[in-house]
């Protein structure tokens, strides 16, 4: 009895290890078929293949997520950092970690340079603002200089002389050069006005009767 129980166990062990051995090489054979993309160009080309558009977006992204590099025209491959916006050399599909380290080093180095720049930039706008103040000072002072000056230009009105005149006296003549014709004029004036009298003398006005 045992030994038949023995033998029908060793018989249902080769129909097992038959079906095994029947399904193996098909499973392998799809395996090899279906082979890892060794990059992002290849990985991009089976995403192209997918059934519909959003499985498509979902195989490129992930494609972006297991594959950093590019393929370069001339061979290798290169790493764009959008943070420091620049293209790095890398040997394989991604960077290694001594690459990794000399792109973390230049970014380093990149954040330096930015932020000298910026105070470079706060320090030349501080400058031109102060210099733009000094500006308007040195205009200001200029606008009120020149309306003291404008002021200081105006004549002053002079206040008439509270002299008052005799009634009926002559005002003083005003000196006048000698031997000029306004100034001997009245003179020979005088000495015509003589000499008519002289010759034409006024009739006495006669006597009343009483």
């Amino acid at each position: 009895m045992s030994a038949v129980v023995t033998s029908h166990r060793a018989a249902l062990l080769l129909v097992a290890a038959a079906g095994f051995i029947l399904l193996t090489p098909r499973h392998a054979e799809a395996q090899w078929w279906k082979r890892a993309p060794v990059d992002f160009e290849e990985c991009a080309d089976a995403a192209e293949k997918a059934a519909t558009k959003a499985e498509k977006t979902a195989a490129l992204a992930d494609c972006n997520a297991k594959f950093a590099g590019r393929r370069k025209l001339g061979g290798g491959y290169s790493y764009y950092d959008f943070l420091q916006d620049r293209t790095f050399d890398i040997a394989g599909p991604n960077p290694t970690p001594e690459e990794q380290k000399k792109i973390d080093e230049a970014y380093t180095a990149y954040l330096a340079k930015q932020r000298r720049s910026n105070e470079a930039a706060q320090a030349t706008a501080r400058q031109q603002r102060e210099q733009q103040e000094q500006q308007v000072q040195q205009l200001q002072q200029l606008q009120q200089v020149a309306l003291r000056t404008e002021v200081e230009r105006v004549p002053v009105p002079v206040e008439r002389p509270k002299v008052q005149q005799a009634a009926g006296a002559r005002p003083k003549a005003a000196p006048c050069t000698k031997s000029s014709f306004s100034c001997e004029w009245p003179r020979l004036s005088e000495s015509l006005n003589d000499l008519k009298k002289l010759f034409n003398p006024t009739p006495s006005k006669p006597a009343k009767k009483g």
